[in-house]
């Protein structure tokens, strides 16, 4: 009986806390126009990614939505040309799990784009499994930190000639719960009992946070700004990857924000005048919020980015 109402509390305690997150959601009031600007949006064939391709599309801008299914990037490509009326958006097939195809995508982008304006890395994976990709790294730690890390830093020469610009890393809430070990980015110390997909996703959030501080040190006058955000809890598909994913999403949906609603503070990051030349902070609802301290260590942030240029193969 003790046990069912401290569940049953728990579960209360957690809808109040996404109501709360759903009445303070903060919505983008810039109009500004991005004719003749590029944007590149990661996973941008469904929810968050898609509702922001869409904005900046209907702003005007050229638009790549870079996915890594061919089929579901080339339909949202059709529906956002049909809905914005603005045939500048166009799929690149992108596996962030794979360096070879990271590495294809920016080869083309650098061939036959003439400037980059604003780079989104949004696309992300939650659930995975302790597998390794085919490049022997952890598959949740590549979809989400290695394989954006080398896509950002592989574009930053086109995002240079092109400044100003800006890098939107999409990170979580979620970075709060991580703490981090730069021996075991891959998880090799963990066994069968202590591996966990939350503390994968936790820590490859963290990841995005600190690579947005180096950047911003790294970049410091050359007029690429970079920030990170937490989109809010959203209604998206992130959570079906997981067995009680879908259970929780019916239960908690009317307390959560929409795909439009979450999309709202990488747009105003993107777009808005005010954040024009800010660099290195960490937003939601439209409003730069605290990190945790672990986030805030430019000395771990460099050493992240040194450990990650190793694992990549850069150096």
């Amino acid at each position: 009986m003790i046990l069912l109402s401290i569940i049953a509390l728990n579960i209360i305690l957690a809808l109040v806390l996404l109501l709360y997150n759903k009445l303070t959601s903060g919505l983008c009031k810039c109009s500004k126009h991005l004719v003749g600007k590029v944007v590149i949006v990661t996973g941008a064939n469904t929810g968050i990614g898609y509702e922001t391709a869409k904005d900046l599309a209907d702003r005007g801008a050229r638009v790549i939505l870079a996915c890594r299914n061919e089929q579901r990037g080339t339909t949202a490509r059709d529906q956002i040309i049909t809905e914005t009326g603005n045939k500048e958006v166009v799929f690149k097939k992108l596996d962030l799990a794979s360096f070879k195809s990271v590495r294809e995508f920016a080869n083309d982008v650098l061939k036959t784009e003439k400037r980059l304006d604003i780079l989104i890395n949004n696309a992300a994976l939650y659930g995975s499994e302790n597998v390794k990709t085919e490049d022997g790294l952890l598959l949740g730690m590549q979809a989400n930190h290695f394989g954006p890390f080398l896509l950002t830093y592989l574009l930053l020469p086109l995002l240079k000639s092109s400044a100003p610009s800006r890098i939107i890393n999409v990170s979580s809430l979620a970075h709060t719960m991580s703490k981090i070990d730069l021996d075991n980015l891959n998880m090799e110390k963990e066994t069968e009992k202590t591996y966990s997909v939350n503390k994968v996703y936790a820590l490859s959030k963290l990841c995005n946070v600190l690579m947005t501080v180096e950047l911003a040190r790294q970049l410091k006058g050359t007029g690429v700004t970079a920030n990170s955000l937490h989109p809010g809890a959203v209604y998206t598909n992130l959570l079906t990857t997981v067995p009680w994913g879908k259970y929780f999403r019916f239960i908690a949906k009317p307390f959560m924000k929409t795909s439009w609603e979450g999309a709202q503070t990488t747009i105003y990051l993107a777009v808005s005048p005010e954040v024009e030349d800010v660099t290195g902070y960490y937003y939601s609802d439209c409003r730069q919020k605290p990190t945790s301290e672990l986030a805030r260590d430019t000395e771990l942030a460099q050493k992240l980015w040194t450990v990650s240029e190793k694992l990549v193969k850069l150096k």
